[in-house]
């Protein structure tokens, strides 16, 4: 049991304050949710520029995503243990930093790696900043609609990021995506230096650093092969080997954790099939969108020869309908349950990609928009009973960590996404990242239609009597053998 008398007082915050620090903390998910998005929008201009193959762009979109997927349990818990307000500065100073480095960066390698060093700011930023919020709402209604706020963020970067890069693309050069970040972020530390508190959980869980090392080998190694298959040859040694590699590290992360009194990442949740459809469909329906954006910023402004601007303009649609779409698929979540989404979703992810396979220079404007919006539309329904579906029958005290792992499968799922359509395309390039990438765009496209379908079969199967009486079972052995420790590392991580 805790000491009380080991614990800081916890200070009375107005409601002013609270309302303050909660915009602070949805400035960093903005500049963060921004990074996935409104680089897309300047490939086409960083290949120009910087000379990059197709597969360099894929690393400047999964340096960024990879990292900060690998290592948003470790932000979060190492705030627990050293003070969130502290680690949320250290990220925004780490962050700003690499969003300058990125805007400077004379080649392609160091851009990449200034994208690596942003991602490591960006993994003490989202997941701590929740954590703020969820220490600082104390009454359980007010918490609930901070954390809609902060949700509602995510859709209002996505819709931002192609419009915001478009813009700034033509009028200042694609550098001009990564200056924007520095005075928001340096707002933000300002901010956050004058009316944050300090906090820390009671009793942090422990650092697993043999856990976090097998995550970042296990992802890198099946994301770099999959990104450089096309070049080295499927079957050639080095390829081969990142794949037995990677599937060697998961292998022993499963082994390692089951063994572990306090996991990195807790497998016992995956006897749920709810939690493993939820996490399941939030790699899938991420990879959608992964490769969707990637696939599009080339397409509209390579084949089709639009202004990076109109570019953004014409993805509108689809992030439009994804802010539209999201509130009202979580009420239909509370009042059916996360089925009827689910199912929704997958559907209009398969009709939307589908309507895509074909697409080339001389595709009407209006039927690729069409396109966009339903495609949207599944994107937008998608997202809301990801977290509610992976936490379904879980106990409260551990529903954070289970959606902490719904948030972590979302980017590697982007992660994969892009690296799988650049795989997949990489043909295009022999034509110069033009029409050739047009012409060999379909099956990028038919394996999008893949994720919309396992989207849609998960959804179904993960929502079934059988299924919840999985997630209830689950819960049941989980309160027998209580996991030690808070869990607001996962809670953090969450978002």
């Amino acid at each position: 049991m805790t000491d009380p008398a080991s614990e800081p007082p916890r200070e009375h915050i107005s409601r002013g304050r609270r309302l303050l620090i909660l915009g602070i903390c949805c400035m960093s998910l903005l500049i963060v949710g921004l990074d996935t998005t409104i680089v897309n929008v300047a490939l086409p201009s960083i290949h120009n520029s910087l000379h990059a193959s197709l597969s360099g762009l894929q690393w400047t979109i999964d340096a960024y995503t990879l990292v900060l997927a690998s290592l948003l349990m470790l932000g979060g818990s190492t705030a627990d243990r050293v003070g969130r307000r502290r680690v949320f500065q250290i990220g925004l100073v780490v962050f700003s930093l690499g969003s300058l480095l990125c805007a400077l960066a004379p080649s392609l390698e160091l851009l990449v790696a200034a994208r690596v060093l942003q991602a490591i700011g960006g993994s003490m930023l989202n997941p701590v900043a929740l954590s703020i919020i969820r220490n600082v709402f104390e009454d359980p209604r007010e918490r609930a609609q901070a954390i809609g706020v902060w949700g509602g963020v995510v859709g209002i970067s996505i819709a931002l990021g192609p419009v915001l890069g478009g813009a700034l693309v033509d009028s200042a050069g694609w550098r001009s995506v990564f200056l924007v970040n520095l005075p928001v972020g340096l707002l933000a530390l300002g901010l956050t230096a004058a009316f944050v508190p300090e906090s820390r959980a009671p009793r942090a869980r422990r650092i697993d650093p043999m856990g976090q090392a097998l995550v970042i080998l296990a992802l890198a190694s099946l994301t770099c092969a999959i990104i450089e298959g096309r070049e080295q040859g499927w079957l050639s040694a080095e390829i081969v080997g990142l794949f037995a590699l990677s599937l060697a590290c998961f292998a022993a992360l499963i082994r390692y954790e089951l063994r572990r009194e306090q996991p990195l990442i807790e497998i016992r949740f995956f006897a749920s099939a709810p939690f493993s459809g939820a996490s399941a469909i939030a790699l899938c329906a991420f990879a959608a969108l992964g490769g969707f954006l990637f696939l599009n910023t080339l397409y509209l402004q390579d084949v089709r020869g639009l202004s990076p601007f109109h570019a953004g303009l014409c993805l509108l649609p689809m992030a439009g309908v994804t802010i539209v779409f999201g509130p009202l698929s979580g009420r239909l979540v509370g009042r059916y349950g996360a089925r009827p989404s689910l199912l929704s979703a997958g559907c209009a992810l398969i009709v939307g990609a589908a309507m895509l396979t074909g697409m080339s220079a001389r595709s009407p404007l209006g039927y690729v928009l069409v396109a966009y919006f339903v495609f949207g539309l599944g994107f937008g329904l998608v997202n809301p009973p990801i977290t509610n579906t992976a936490v379904s029958g879980m106990p409260s005290s551990q529903a954070g960590v289970a959606a902490a792992v719904a948030s972590t499968s979302r980017q590697v799922g982007t992660t994969l996404g892009v690296a799988i359509a650049g795989a997949l395309a990489g043909g295009g390039l022999s034509a110069g990242l033009g029409r050739g990438l047009a012409a060999s765009g379909s099956p990028a496209w038919w394996v999008i239609v893949g994720f919309g379908v396992a989207v849609l079969a998960l959804g179904a199967v993960s929502t079934t009597p059988w299924a919840y009486g999985t997630a209830r079972a689950t819960a049941e052995r989980l309160r027998e053998r209580p996991l030690p420790g808070p869990y607001a590392p996962g809670e953090a991580a969450a978002g």
